[in-house]
């Protein structure tokens, strides 16, 4: 099975413009993620996919490997997909430009799914990790995910979900982080799939893959890192790198 990386990191960002290039620790974020991939040890080749010459030129002159995309993309996955088409793989995994922390023990949990998919059920894995804080819980910053017994996802929202209209009949909350394993054909036919409302209400596009009858399985993780979406994520996360 081979399984590869793609990171896809577009320069211009909603809430927080050019975060991929602000510095962390003596290096930028998109190069942090960039190395962090590559030591996990998980993955036969690790990319970059951007629109942008500053990236391009980050990850290169720092000896890293990066692909600049040829269409324009509203999404990280239309990115990747484009530039997995002529590749020989298996497994791609989508790794956020924003995560500097990505660490092995939760891509292995990913990846371990596929090795047991016998019957080839599943199209995509994904990670959730558990949220207790309502403040957390509530913050739209912070996507949900509900998912079935068998912990395939059921959908994914900026809402609090399951609505807590009795908070103590037991229901667990999670986040979704955005970490993706595809099959490569699962990943292919994304652009092929026009976006409909419910992913254009949320701005979530996990949800075009359950609108389209694709299966997530999801994955429960203790590691929560932290996700550069906003000026003081990057505060948070300076604070992460000086304790370590």
């Amino acid at each position: 099975m081979k399984v590869i990386a793609m990171i896809p990191a577009r320069y211009q960002a909603s809430r927080f413009p050019a975060k991929l290039m602000q510095e962390l620790g003596g290096k930028t974020v998109i190069l942090r993620t960039y190395e962090a991939a590559v030591a996990t040890n998980l993955f036969d080749d690790v990319f970059v996919v951007t629109d942008s010459d500053i990236i391009f030129q980050e990850i290169t002159s720092n000896g890293g490997k990066v692909m600049m995309s040829i269409k324009e993309h509203e999404c990280g996955s239309d990115r990747i997909a484009e530039a997995v088409a002529d590749l020989d793989v298996d497994i791609v995994v989508n790794v956020q430009g924003d995560e500097p922390f990505t660490e092995a023990e939760s891509l292995t949990k990913v990846l371990e799914v596929f090795k047991h998919d016998y019957d080839k059920e599943i199209d995509l894995a994904s990670l959730m990790t558990p949220l207790t804080d309502w403040e957390d819980i509530e913050n739209p910053n912070n996507v949900k995910v509900i998912v079935d017994n068998r912990d395939f996802a059921l959908y994914f929202s900026r809402s609090p979900i399951p609505y807590p209209r009795d908070k103590n009949a037991g229901a667990k909350y999670y986040k979704h982080k955005g970490v993706y394993a595809f099959r490569k054909d699962a990943l292919i036919a994304f652009p092929k799939m026009q976006m409909k409302p419910l992913e254009a209400t949320e701005k979530i596009e996990a949800i075009r893959y359950l609108e389209y009858g694709k299966k997530i399985k999801m994955v429960e993780t203790r590691v929560t890192g932290i996700e550069i979406d906003t000026p003081e994520d990057l505060v948070k996360a300076k604070k992460m790198l000086d304790n370590v």
